[in-house]
């Protein structure tokens, strides 16, 4: 798949905008322009001047001109011209073309960067225009409202303050054009009307039909659903109920705010579960502790070795109530679900339309969740004043998230996704996260959503398994990223993590080629991957040594199959390995 194919030619053009003086200086450029004369993009005076410039300095000025020229003068073939810059014979010759085209592919790219207004003359004057001279006002972004405003890229040269950018969501139920529009139609019975993302998130009326608006509630009742009472499930999205596309972050509801506008990407874990791996300071513990109300220990001596996660149902939804986040009914989004965290409402709602007892109609191995509160496993807040029971916005944004790691299980700074619960340590995500992203105020999707949201349209049609193998990784780096987080969050015990095996005592001696997921994630970052084949052949040899080191140690052998056989199936799936 090509990333022109899901990206508007108004975010290709400024990727080429902020792109030019890296293309610019690539070494020998001479089959680079080659391909873009072959198909007419470039001016023949122009290009036969740089082909024929000895001086290095000189043909990196004239190839910035090429492409400063292309930017301005050919914007309606900016498709063309990166499908041109991404064919194969190219990406092997450049290594800056790999790299471009993947942060295209991995959604690590950025379209918000704040770029200041270009200015044509060190000093302005203002002259008054004279009889003949014709004036060109610059169209601005001044006073259009959220939901007048297409959600797109901003101008590349406006200066005023720009409306937040969202990343490509990379498929999912909606089509691409229609994730970047301010409004969605809906549909509930026979009626028809336009939902306004903006409003819906804010909890104002949001769904207009014939110029008048309606709650998403009153809208369920407009199309004669009333007797539902659960507008996220009757009111549908070209034949997709809202509930889906807000579990999966297209749209956002009130309670379950994905808004990072007004708050930092990074999170300092505020819910810290008790088993976290990764160790935390004695005052940041002590800080937690009055955050939350409780200390590990106190909660400890408290539930006498009761469990501290609970596997729970409601009607066909199904997800895992975790102790140390539950609250009450209302308070305290305690319950993980695939797609989200959710308070025991907000989970009944999901799962059952005809009940409100939340108390009764969820339940946990065919007991109620009133008897987990009747014999003291679960304790409901009163009067409480905690983090779980505030209303403040940056505390239910704290609570959407999940509070470790998802490849490390460890705490401290995370990343937060925008579009599902994970968070993520900087040097755990794949690709790394720069501080640049952490400063942005622009949404972020992780590699994992990119994957899933993709993956339908990346391969429409299985291959075999020599197809598979034989795949170049530069042109399949999103699986091979996708797979090696998921080796990385099965490893529950990161046994297989890092080079600790090294350190065991005749370890050297029975296995020859040490490897473990650190060092096939630094080769991977640092290109030395040819083929998927090669990739996946370090990832087995991981199992291989396990198996060869202990074929006297029943627990880690069985380990390793176990490991080994999820990144099998895995890896047929990604890649629609036919049998």
């Amino acid at each position: 798949m090509d990333p022109t194919d899901f990206l508007e030619d108004e975010q290709l053009l400024q990727f080429l905008h902020c792109r030019k003086t890296e293309l610019s200086v690539i070494e020998d450029p001479r089959l680079f322009l080659n391909q873009l004369n072959d198909y007419n993009l470039l001016p023949t005076d122009m290009y036969e001047k740089v082909i024929r410039t000895k001086s290095k300095t000189q043909r990196q000025k004239s190839v910035y001109e090429l492409l400063d020229w292309l930017e301005r003068r050919r914007p309606q073939h900016i498709k063309l011209f990166w499908k041109c810059v991404f064919k194969d014979h190219l990406l092997l010759q450049y290594a800056t073309l790999r790299q471009l085209r993947s942060s295209l592919m991995d959604g690590s790219f950025t379209f918000s960067e704040e770029l200041p207004e270009k200015v044509e003359q060190g000093i302005e004057k203002k002259k008054a225009p004279e009889d003949g001279d014709k004036i060109k006002k610059k169209k601005t972004r001044r006073g259009v409202s959220l939901d007048e405003e297409r959600a797109g890229p901003s101008s590349l040269h406006s200066p005023h303050k720009r409306k937040k950018v969202q990343k490509p969501s990379f498929g999912g139920p909606l089509s691409v054009c229609e994730l970047y529009r301010t409004q969605v139609p809906v549909t509930c019975g026979d009626k028809e009307g336009m939902l306004y993302r903006a409003k819906l998130a804010k909890g104002e009326k949001c769904i207009i039909v014939k110029d008048k608006w309606f709650t998403p509630a009153g809208f369920e009742e407009f199309g004669g659903m009333k007797s539902c009472r659960n507008w996220k499930g009757s009111i549908r999205c070209g034949g997709t109920p809202l509930d889906k596309l807000i579990q999966e972050g297209h749209l956002t509801s009130p309670g379950m705010t994905r808004n990072r506008s007004h708050s930092p990407k990074i999170k300092r874990t505020l819910f810290p579960r008790s088993h976290s791996k990764t160790s935390i300071t004695e005052s940041e513990s002590e800080e937690e502790e009055r955050e939350t109300g409780e200390s590990d220990s106190e909660e400890g001596s408290r539930d006498g070795g009761q469990p501290k996660d609970f596997k729970v149902t409601c009607g066909i939804i199904s997800g895992v109530l975790h102790k140390y986040r539950f609250a009450s009914g209302t308070c305290g989004k305690s319950i993980r679900t695939e797609h989200s965290w959710m308070t025991p409402v907000e989970f009944l709602r999901v799962g059952s339309s005809s009940s409100d007892d939340w108390r009764r109609d969820i339940q946990c191995d065919g007991r109620p969740l009133c008897s987990l509160i009747e014999e003291g496993s679960l304790t409901i807040h009163t009067r409480c004043v905690c983090r779980l029971c505030s209303s403040d916005p940056e505390d239910l944004e704290e609570q959407s998230s999940d509070d470790d790691c998802f490849i490390c299980r460890g705490v401290g700074n995370l990343v937060m996704c925008d579009t599902c619960p994970r968070s993520f340590h900087q040097d755990c995500h794949l690709p790394r996260l720069d501080d640049t992203l952490l400063s942005s105020d622009c949404e972020w999707v992780c590699t994992v959503c990119v994957y899933q949201t993709s993956k339908d349209w990346r391969y429409p049609e299985g291959k075999t398994l020599r197809e598979a193998h034989s795949c170049p990784v530069y042109t399949h780096l999103l699986e091979c990223q996708y797979l090696l987080m998921y080796m990385y969050h099965a490893d529950e015990e990161r046994v297989f993590a890092t080079d600790s095996c090294l350190k065991i005592e005749g370890y050297r001696r029975v296995v020859r080629t040490p490897m473990w997921l650190d060092k096939v994630k630094e080769k991977l970052q640092q290109e030395q991957y040819q083929t998927v084949q090669h990739f996946m052949m370090d990832l087995l040899l991981i199992f291989d040594n396990c198996a060869t080191f202990n074929k006297d140690n029943a627990v880690f052998r069985e380990m390793g199959v176990n490991l080994r056989g999820l990144f099998e199936k895995e890896f047929k799936s990604v890649f629609r390995v036919q049998h």
